[in-house]
């Protein structure tokens, strides 16, 4: 067994079929756990679980989930156990981000209510669903389990054009620290991850950036220098394997004390 000892350990990783979510399929794979890639991408979650067969070898499921429903939730939960017989973590990673201003005066990118409900519905909804099903599973199991929430610095600084999806991760970081007072009891641990500035991913895409740039008053070229001004100690952007790293640890026993808190993966960075 492996100093982390997560072989034969059962992972739901939602969002799993692209960026973060992927790269911690990836990782989980490689040392040893059965990963079941949830995400409403259907053909992507068949790419990632075919990929991790053909690197890592094991066994691995993929399952079409949209965190919004609980129908589907539900569905994703009980495909698992009868794939697997258990569910030993949760990473609560399927997000969206959509850049709008709370006032546009040329009126062309506004937070709507549709905007709105979408985001909180995915990134805030979602979390609860997916943490209350498992959760459930696990304490009903006897055995345990860990929940890691996937947040973001925004949460706590706020940012500009992306104040919805700032709400949504300051949710997070309370909903984690709530899950883990009342989870603990159940030997459930509950931890965030806050990931900074790290390689290209889905939300971080042009159409992302032309949006978020349009929203800061600024050209994209601008927006890509100013990731590059953020003072991060270390002198670069994250690898997602790096985010993914630190999953499988606090994944572990080796984190068996690491409870009710969330983890900056950032490198240092600061705004000065």
């Amino acid at each position: 067994m492996s100093w982390l000892g997560l072989e034969e350990k059962v992972a739901i990783v939602t969002g799993g079929a692209s960026g973060i979510g992927k790269a911690v399929c990836h990782g989980l794979a490689e040392v040893g756990a059965k990963v079941v890639v949830a995400d409403v991408d259907e053909a992507g979650a068949m790419r990632t679980k075919d990929e991790l067969k053909d690197s890592f070898g094991g066994e691995h499921i993929s399952i079409t989930a949209d965190v919004t429903s609980k129908p589907s939730v539900d569905n994703m939960v009980q495909s698992t156990l009868k794939s697997f017989g258990r569910i030993d973590l949760l990473v609560n990673n399927a997000g969206i981000l959509i850049p709008r201003l709370l006032v546009d005066p040329a009126g062309k990118e506004e937070i709507t209510g549709e905007i709105w409900d979408k985001m909180i519905s995915i990134n805030q909804k979602g979390y609860f669903l997916c943490a209350q099903a498992v959760a459930r599973v696990m304490i009903q199991s006897g055995r345990g389990g860990v929940i890691i929430n996937m947040t973001s610095e925004s949460g706590l600084e706020g940012s500009e054009g992306q104040s919805v999806y700032a709400a949504t991760k300051a949710a997070i970081y309370t909903m984690t620290r709530s899950w883990a007072k009342e989870l603990g009891r159940h030997n459930i641990r509950v931890v965030g991850i806050a990931p900074g500035i790290v390689e290209q991913t889905a939300l971080r895409s042009e159409e992302y950036e032309r949006a978020l740039a349009y929203a800061r008053g600024i050209t994209v070229e601008e927006l890509r220098r100013k990731y590059k001004q953020v003072a991060i100690p270390l002198g670069r952007s994250g690898k997602l394997s790096e985010v993914a790293n630190a999953i499988c640890f606090l994944a572990s026993d080796r984190a068996s004390y690491i409870h009710g808190t969330t983890i900056n993966i950032s490198g240092g960075k600061t705004r000065a």
